[in-house]
């Protein structure tokens, strides 16, 4: 409805605009609504000609905006002491428009219609309704206005003004018995507004006596029946020219009619069919109706009717159409619901959450209630009416909550069930991912939580350059980067109503080599152990080496680890301007030196240096992917096959050689660095921890313990170094001894063959 107009005096009746099919059309009721039907349109137009109107397909449509300018009228107009007269303007048609608008009149509230002008006018009452006084509607000035004193078949027109004025209102003497207006406008645009008072009472004669008024019976389309009564009022006759004057008053009768389906609108819960009848609506249930009823009692059974408001109908079809008091019904419980109290299905952790529970059939003074939190705690009621105000509960612990509410009574049981999410603030995520990837290998990329648990999380990876996102429940991903370059990746982690995101650079190259730093105990001090700061001294690190070694700025690239004791690594990528691209040993040996002669160092603040060591290990490729490395890793297995072939023969022939008794113990420990080759398939870390360890090469110390004369050989270097110091008491050890020193020299001139080639 855009539209509503309430008519003056007659209770009951409704002008409105209604928008149907994009089509607005003025409709009409004389039961608040109950019923709604389209204007008749006048038969014929001002000069007498018909007009062709049929319905539904044309009607009278009315602009129905009431003027809230005291000083101006609006587009309709109606008075109590006129009951029935309704002037507006409006046009014919299939709906409402704005153009071709004229003016029109009702003199029986709106069952048949005149037009009154062709234009806009302005339309007032004098004389509480007995004279009419139209000023036409024009931006032009005008001198002339219009009387009618038989609402408004006729019309008189009169001059009140000299030079033609620009009408900006017209103010009327406080009460509806005046006959003195007022006219205020301007002679020009630029001159001051000018009044003009006009006094009606010289054009009327005569007071008016009793045989100058008619009565007049209120109907709807014949019918006298309105709202339950029927009215009858005094008005003025269209033929009596007189003044009524203060004393006159409107003065109505009425009478009781009998109740009709009419006088009945739709109870709530029941719409109207096509067919005419209240029935159910889809979503309404009538047995809920007696829910908090209890057993031996009576309740109101509505029939899917009520009567109108302020309809006072008697008798007829009132029983019929009433609702009817009946006992409480015996039945189990049926149609129980669960909900929170604002609907949702997310809870705040260490917040009351309140569960509403409803029964929409079911004695519900007798029906008890069992209400299970899903979380070890449940709670049980007397009844559904004991717990109208809902259940309160605090969930301690972030997760996903079956809740069940559970109504019983002694003929059945009904069950609910409802899925809580319970959350907590996601505070900040952290992506973790390595430094350095190689192309096409695997990469593992995990997102950290603070809080860890905060319940129910979709994460959102963009990896590169994809446009699309992966989508995962879990914190953790696999990818690989197909081309070499700084690659972006993104996670958004989406947590309850919050969503936080981390975005980190991933360096991607063929192949690189690698070595974790350490750092002189003062730098633990000052570490905040916060991202920026591992930005910033990650950059001072790799200028400090540069300007120790050489090394080009292109071909490094230095992180610090998170953590304490702060701990870093360099990377050492390829020399693209090298036709082959490989990593060069000899710059790994380089930075290895300068990082064992204490030659990287930088000032962290006045007063504080900070001197950059290599960790105990040994430069190696983390990945290396060239052909000459496939002769080592061969030589290395054949190596591994002799040793154990030799340890197979002393075994076997050790009772044949005096004075052997010999058992030697192999164990791992990280004492000394060796150089060894990597496989790339093997490289690759699966996550960042491993990353960290896999790029830490495990030095191999043999250690063996003399049960009898065989020496000790605390490190294979002695071997290599100092081969004239094997003593000769033990033949067996003097077999191993060489054997080794044979196999590591062996691989020793292989590998230096296979860098030369």
């Amino acid at each position: 409805t855009e539209d509503l107009y309430p008519s003056q005096r007659i209770k009951g009746m409704f002008l409105a605009n209604k928008k149907t099919d994009n089509q607005v059309k003025t409709h009409i009721t004389y039961n608040r609504g109950r019923d709604w039907r389209l204007l008749q349109a006048p038969s014929k137009d001002l000069k007498g000609n018909s007009v062709h109107c049929v319905l539904p397909y044309c009607s009278l449509h009315l602009h129905l905006h009431v003027s809230a300018n005291p000083y101006t009228s609006g587009n309709i107009a109606s008075r109590d002491s006129a009951p029935g007269i309704i002037v507006a303007s409006g046009s014919i048609g299939a709906e409402l428009t704005t153009t071709n608008v004229s003016v029109y009149i009702t003199s029986d509230a709106g069952n048949t219609w005149r037009q009154i002008f062709e234009e806009e006018y302005a339309v007032l009452y004098l004389d509480q309704g007995g004279a009419l006084v139209a000023i036409r509607h024009t931006p032009l000035p005008i001198r002339h206005l219009r009387l009618s004193f038989d609402e408004g078949r006729h019309w008189t027109q009169y001059s009140f003004t000299n030079s033609p004025l620009f009408v900006d209102g017209v103010l009327g003497e406080p009460g509806e018995e005046t006959l003195i207006m007022t006219i205020f406008g301007h002679v020009s645009h630029r001159s001051e507004w000018q009044l003009v008072k006009i006094d009606f009472r010289s054009i009327f004669n005569r007071r008016c006596t009793e045989a100058d008024y008619q009565t007049w019976h209120l109907h709807n389309q014949g019918e006298p029946c309105l709202m339950g009564v029927k009215r009858i009022y005094r008005k003025l006759k269209p033929t009596s020219r007189c003044v009524m004057g203060k004393t006159f008053s409107v003065t109505m009768t009425s009478g009781p009619c009998d109740c009709t389906e009419a006088d009945f609108e739709c109870d709530y819960g029941y719409e109207r069919r096509t067919d005419g009848k209240c029935s159910p609506a889809f979503w309404f249930h009538p047995s809920s109706m007696s829910r908090s009823c209890t057993t031996g009692m009576t309740f109101l059974n509505s029939t899917g009717y009520r009567k109108v408001v302020s309809n006072n109908c008697t008798a007829g079809v009132s029983v019929e159409y009433t609702a009817r008091r009946q006992q409480c019904p015996v039945q189990a419980p049926r149609g129980l619901h669960l909900v929170t109290s604002e609907g949702a299905l997310t809870a705040t952790l260490n917040a009351n959450v309140t569960f509403l529970v409803f029964l929409e059939e079911g004695d519900g003074a007798r029906t008890s209630i069992t209400l299970d939190f899903g979380d070890g705690h449940a709670l049980t009621y007397s009844n559904v009416s004991s717990i109208e105000d809902g259940i309160k509960h605090v969930y301690k612990s972030v997760g996903i909550y079956r809740v069940t509410a559970t109504g019983e009574n002694s003929l059945g049981s009904e069950t609910a069930v409802l899925y809580l999410h319970v959350t907590c603030q996601l505070e900040y995520i952290h992506l973790s991912a390595p430094f350095v990837a190689v192309r096409n290998k695997e990469v593992n990329l995990t997102a950290v939580l603070w809080p860890s648990q905060v319940g129910t999380v979709t994460y959102i990876w963009w990896i590169g350059n994809n446009t699309e996102p992966v989508i995962t429940l879990e914190g953790s991903v696999a990818c690989t980067f197909s081309r070499e370059g700084i690659n972006t990746v993104t996670v958004q982690v989406s947590a309850g109503n919050s969503i936080l995101q981390d975005r980190k650079t991933i360096a991607v190259h063929e192949y690189f080599r690698s070595h974790l730093l350490a750092f002189s105990s003062n730098l633990d001090e000052h570490n905040p152990d916060v991202a920026e700061w591992r930005l910033d001294v990650s950059r001072v690190i790799k200028n400090s080496l540069i300007q120790a070694t050489g090394v080009r700025e292109d071909q490094l690239l230095v992180t610090v680890l998170p953590g304490l004791p702060t701990a870093a690594e360099f990377f050492l990528l390829p020399d693209k301007q090298l036709t082959e691209g490989k990593p060069e040993k000899n710059l790994s040996e380089v930075l290895l030196s300068a990082l064992n002669q204490n030659l990287v160092q930088f000032t962290l603040r006045p007063g504080v240096q900070v001197t950059v060591y290599a960790a105990h290990l040994s430069a190696a490729p983390l990945v290396d992917t060239s052909e000459n490395h496939s002769g080592s890793a061969m030589l290395m297995l054949l190596s591994v096959v002799v040793v154990g072939l030799a340890v197979f023969v002393i075994y076997k022939f050790k009772r044949k050689i005096p004075g052997l008794n010999v058992y030697a113990q192999m164990q791992n420990e990280k004492e000394q660095e060796m150089m060894s080759p990597a496989d790339p398939t093997e490289s690759t870390p699966s996550s960042q921890r491993d990353l960290v360890h896999s790029l830490e090469i495990l030095d191999t110390e043999f250690n063996s313990r003399p049960i009898g004369n065989c020496p000790v050989f605390n490190s294979p270097s002695a071997l290599l170094l100092f081969p004239s110091h094997i003593p000769p008491s033990s033949c067996s050890c003097c077999l191993i001894s060489l054997i080794l020193f044979f196999i590591v020299f062996l691989s020793e001139v292989v590998q230096s063959a296979g860098e030369l080639g």
